[in-house]
């Protein structure tokens, strides 16, 4: 099984970055999917999370900027990140869970101010 993520950066407060994670050896469209982050000297924490049948949670700290997306096509889920400031800093992970969880790599984001 492997989660590869991409898409992170450095981008200035306000910018917009955009993290793919890419499936495989999974049942992708089975799987809720999301993502977690961790700033630096804190726990990881939950941010985003798309269920199999499309329904969408985010953490409260990013609603209304963070949009998730997923194509089970290219078993691929999406994050869209606008309006970003520097407390979205940190290392995000993908995730999936179906009967077993599964972490990905991570990126790196990282938002000056």
């Amino acid at each position: 099984v492997q989660l590869q993520a991409s898409g992170g950066g450095l981008v200035q407060a306000g910018g917009s970055l955009k993290l793919s994670c890419v499936a495989s050896g999974i049942i992708f469209s089975f799987n809720d999917v999301g993502w977690y982050r961790q700033a630096p000297g804190k726990e990881r924490e939950f941010v985003v999370r798309i269920t199999s049948g499309g329904k969408k949670d985010y953490a409260d700290s990013v609603k209304g900027r963070f949009t998730i997306s997923r194509d089970d096509a290219l078993n691929t889920v999406y994050l869209q990140m606008n309006g970003l400031k520097p407390e979205d800093t940190g290392v995000y992970y993908c995730n999936s869970f179906w009967r077993q969880q599964y972490w990905g790599q991570e990126t790196l984001v990282t938002v000056s101010s």
